[in-house]
């Protein structure tokens, strides 16, 4: 039948919590329940009638309670095929009861992982009658129904309600999907908790979360997010951050994360900075990044690592953006920067962690480490007979900072505190490096003893030599070209330092 009323359920749960409507309504409806340890203390606190399992299965929970539910009588009682003959007989034969419904959900694992538990306490969270169970019940979804998560909770009463104790075919199997979600995403958690270890050459990658986003890159693409953005964020403001929202976000953490110890604020725009500064304040380092670009500033993403006070928020209120990122706000600034209903404010709660990233490709996925390599002057390693100055240095560090975090190929010019351009993902170093320039002067910039910092090596000295006639006076690049000596020899000749950090920082 595709319609099917519930007359026996079996409820053995971890989470206990918004279960009682749920009682209320089986109870209610007469429905025969069988339940084990503390689930069936609740139920009977309820005041609904409970069959303990051990009752039905002539067995005791044994084995520190790792064995309860995995007995014939309550496995024949899910799985049997109500319209099989065969299955009625031999149900009949063994004295085993039809169940229908099943409410089980799964040992906290992920969370006792989390919480940094001990390994024999993690194993012990290793469910192993609960995923059973879930497995049984959603298999036979024709004939019972499964509840696998305390998410489900809601759906089920309103269904119950709705439908007198009943369920339909439809809702079985959207339950038994579920159920399948829930099952996989586990087994998902605990592989790569194995996996640290063992380094099985798989990738699973499991986010139950997920939001729809109001479009992708473009309008007429469909988008989700998946993952916990409340997690990472509390969002102050706003409407609801987009996809291109999104990407300029992630890269804007990345970004700003460089800058430890420092007041750091940043501006981007497709993930690229337009504006980038270290300062005092808040106010004067968005003031300094902004002057960088006030173009392109227009609609970007703005973060900082340090609280907004009213005299930041006050500067940059006159500015449109999409979207502002701190770890705190004072409460009137926070005032003053709600006065634009759409625009987004980010509280940010915690730093971003993982070492892995994943993108799909072709008909597969590629998979990386991280660019978690930042360089300090203590990786660089002078070539040539000037060696840069301790503010030159610092300069070159702070570029290079910028550098990483730019699409390839790039060329980042600036000072020890402030960017003054970026050329950035031009299919030629030397383009990139002439966008650079450009963008520099046409916002004010005197580049007479600004430091360069390129991702990746120079093959020729061309770059040295546009750079060294636009008075630059340091260069930070990785090395590695077969030519290196010509952009080296060049230096020596034009009074320019340049240092070598061995480390190529491509971003595509």
């Amino acid at each position: 039948m595709a319609t099917k009323k519930i007359q026996s359920a079996l409820i053995s749960v971890f989470y206990k919590d918004n279960l009682e409507p749920i009682i209320a309504q089986l109870k209610a409806q007469g429905v025969k329940i069988y339940s084990t340890g503390g689930t069936q203390k609740f139920i009977e606190e309820q005041g609904a009638e409970v069959i303990p399992v051990e009752e039905l299965t002539g067995y005791p929970s044994i084995f520190g309670g790792r064995v309860k539910t995995l007995h014939p009588k309550i496995f024949g009682g899910i799985l049997h095929r109500r319209d099989h003959d065969g299955d009625i007989s031999q149900a009949t034969e063994f004295d085993i009861p039809a169940i229908d419904l099943v409410i089980v959900d799964l040992y906290p694992f992920e969370e006792t992982v989390a919480s940094g538990a001990s390994e024999a306490d993690i194993i012990e969270k290793i469910d192993i009658g609960g995923i059973s169970l879930i497995r049984a019940a959603a298999k036979n979804f024709k004939d019972v129904t499964i509840i696998a998560s305390k998410a489900q909770y809601g759906e089920l009463e309103e269904r119950l309600k709705a439908q007198d104790g009943a369920t339909t075919l439809e809702d079985r199997r959207y339950f038994a999907a579920q159920a399948f979600q829930v099952s996989s995403n586990y087994d998902t958690h605990i592989f790569n908790y194995f996996n640290r270890a063992e380094g099985i050459p798989a990738l699973k990658v499991s986010e139950s979360k997920a939001k729809a986003l109001r479009y992708g890159e473009n309008p007429h693409q469909a988008a989700h997010f998946y993952g916990d953005l409340e997690e990472l964020f509390d969002q102050l403001n706003g409407k609801d951050l987009s996809y291109n929202n999104l990407v300029d976000v992630d890269a804007a953490v990345a970004l700003i994360a460089e800058f430890k110890g420092e007041t750091a604020f940043a501006i981007l725009k497709h993930t690229n900075s337009c504006g980038v500064a270290i300062a005092d304040s808040v106010k004067v380092a968005y003031q300094k990044a902004f002057e960088a670009d006030t173009t392109s500033a227009f609609g970007g993403v703005l973060i900082t690592n340090q609280n907004v006070d009213l005299a930041a928020a006050e500067e940059m209120n006159s500015l449109f953006f999409e979207v502002l990122i701190a770890p705190s706000f004072d409460e009137d600034a926070l005032s003053l920067l709600k006065g634009k209903k759409n625009r987004i404010l980010l509280r940010q709660k915690i730093q971003i962690e993982g070492t892995k990233q994943i993108k799909t490709l072709l008909n597969g996925i590629i998979e990386q480490d991280k660019d978690l390599q930042t360089e300090t002057k203590a990786d660089f390693k002078v070539v040539t007979k000037v060696v840069p100055t301790e503010e030159e240095q610092d300069a070159l560090v702070f570029a290079a900072k910028v550098c990483k975090h730019t699409k390839s190929n790039t060329i980042i010019l600036s000072n020890s505190t402030q960017l003054f351009a970026s050329g950035v993902g031009q299919t030629s170093r030397v383009d990139a490096l002439r966008q650079a320039i450009e963008k520099a002067k046409s916002f004010g910039f005197e580049l007479k003893g600004a430091v360069m910092a390129s991702d990746a090596f120079f093959p020729f000295p061309d770059c040295v030599e546009i750079a060294s006639k636009e008075g630059i006076s340091a260069v930070v690049q990785p090395g590695g070209s077969i030519k290196d000596q010509d952009s080296i020899d060049f230096c020596d000749a034009n009074g320019m330092s340049m240092v070598m950090t061995g480390v190529r920082h491509f971003k595509h």
